[in-house]
């Protein structure tokens, strides 16, 4: 089985290295064994393990099946160096963060704040941008204006002959608190540390802003939602007055040269999942493709730009549209229904977590899913705002992460971490770190008993 994977992928590899210019190049389209119909049954898993968030679809047919490995493959394999001798996979940098997907998103899962040392991991990357963005193109088509030193992200490595970026670090102040029948609680507060600046000053206006790699669970039926399903959920005015005012991101997509809604990464800044393939493969590991069809260096940075290959696109066509259909074609863990499960519902809906992580929506397909996200932005208060705008989400506004899967995050990604900079160490601190819109939730879920808070939080586990 082995030597036949391998064939297939040096086939593809074969094909990869072809012209890779054409982004309107369509994915192929899931096709079921004897043309079944596919139902959620098909996208279960029933894996509890490290393995939970990477199996198949259940039913592809052979050509699907082939598809998904060869994204796979491209998705987990190392990536090396421009002009190394492995060409298959070569194209890395010249700046980078990590040589593959997975040390961002272990085993498909959510990214790890800091190591066992207490060293930021490469799964928590620094962003850039101005906080008065005066270039209306750089507003336009990125959503926010870089840096003009170091680009979109902080890169804290280099291929031989070019400095990293920079040296990044956390640290994290303790915040005590208690709940109203008297337990205490801590929070951590983290603060970020940027050393030995390769090229210079950042610009005045610019600042740094946290992220952690998302977990991969669910992505190919969120994009099949139906755009009014999710538009139908916008409250900006809060009309009905519960104190939830939901709002779309609406961004730019370089597929269609168009603005389209947002559904995918913190803030909704991406219209599809081969846009956040594109840019992730440019900003953390610096492939070109596509869609940022040049190496990821700025002009200041001469020894980058004279290592920049600029003959051939490192992720051609071929190879993001196999990745994109690897991500697309994940299964989802079934939920794992315990005693309390209908009880921890109903105070999920009393609670009003409900506004935002919404239950239910039914696909193109006709699938009914339960993500448990409206896929729209929400203010969630001064805490967790870190500034950073990204089209028309401000900085504090977040895009309501899906909650399917979430009680399986520290077995598939060896710990779990939660919100956009990973800063709360389980589902308990993520909650107690809601602000803004959640405000009110919060308060009542603090309010709760310890047994209930606990009934609360084994639902969160098993859906």
């Amino acid at each position: 089985m082995k030597m036949f994977y391998w064939i297939i992928v040096a086939a593809f590899l074969a094909v990869g290295c072809s012209d890779g210019g054409n982004t309107q190049s369509a994915v192929a389209s899931v096709v079921l064994k004897d043309n079944t119909t596919i139902t959620l049954q098909n996208y279960f898993t029933q894996s509890k393990d490290t393995t939970s968030f990477s199996h198949p679809v259940k039913g592809l047919d052979n050509d699907a099946e082939d598809k998904f490995a060869l994204g796979k493959s491209f998705f987990r394999i190392p990536w090396v160096g421009a002009h190394a001798a492995t060409t298959a996979r070569d194209g890395l940098g010249p700046l980078f963060n990590a040589n593959t997907c997975i040390h961002c998103h272990p085993h498909n899962g959510a990214g790890v704040a800091v190591d066992s040392e207490g060293k930021m991991n490469r799964s928590l990357l620094l962003r850039l941008s101005h906080r008065n963005t005066q270039d209306k193109k750089a507003l336009k088509t990125k959503g926010f204006e870089p840096d003009s030193t170091y680009g979109a992200q902080l890169s804290i490595h280099a291929n031989h002959g070019v400095r990293a970026e920079a040296k990044i670090d956390v640290t994290y102040e303790a915040l005590s608190g208690h709940y109203a029948e008297g337990t205490a609680y801590t929070l951590q507060k983290p603060t970020y540390h940027v050393s030995a600046l390769g090229y210079g000053a950042f610009d005045a206006d610019t600042i740094v802003a946290p992220r952690i790699g998302l977990a991969l669970v669910g992505l190919g039926l969120l994009e099949q939602i139906p755009e009014q399903a999710i538009l139908s959920g916008e409250d900006e005015a809060d009309k009905n007055q519960d104190g939830i005012s939901g709002k779309a991101n609406f961004v730019f997509d370089s597929e269609t040269n168009s603005t389209k809604l947002g559904r995918f990464t913190w803030k909704a800044s991406a219209s599809s999942i081969k846009q956040q393939v594109a840019a992730a493969a440019h900003n953390d590991m610096g492939l070109s493709n596509p869609f940022f069809p040049t190496d990821n260096c700025t002009q200041k940075q001469k020894a980058c730009l004279e290592q920049a290959d600029t003959a051939t696109l490192d992720l051609p066509q071929e190879r993001l549209d196999a990745i994109t259909f690897y991500l697309q074609n994940l299964a989802i863990p079934a939920p794992r229904k315990n005693s309390h499960f209908e009880e921890g519902k109903a105070l999920f809906e009393t609670l009003q977590c409900a506004a935002c992580h919404t239950p239910s929506f039914t696909t193109h397909q006709g699938v009914s899913i339960a993500p448990y996200s409206d896929l729209l932005l929400h203010d969630m208060g001064e805490g967790l705002a870190d500034g950073r705008s990204e089209f028309f989400a401000t900085g504090s506004e977040w895009r309501t992460p899906p909650l399917w899967g979430i009680g399986l995050y520290e077995k598939v990604s060896g710990e779990a971490n939660f919100l956009h900079d990973g800063r709360a160490r389980n589902i308990e601190e993520a909650i107690l770190w809601h602000g803004g819109e959640a405000q009110q939730s919060k308060k009542a879920f603090m309010s709760l008993d310890k047994q209930s808070r606990e009934i609360l939080l084994d639902f969160l586990h098993s859906i």
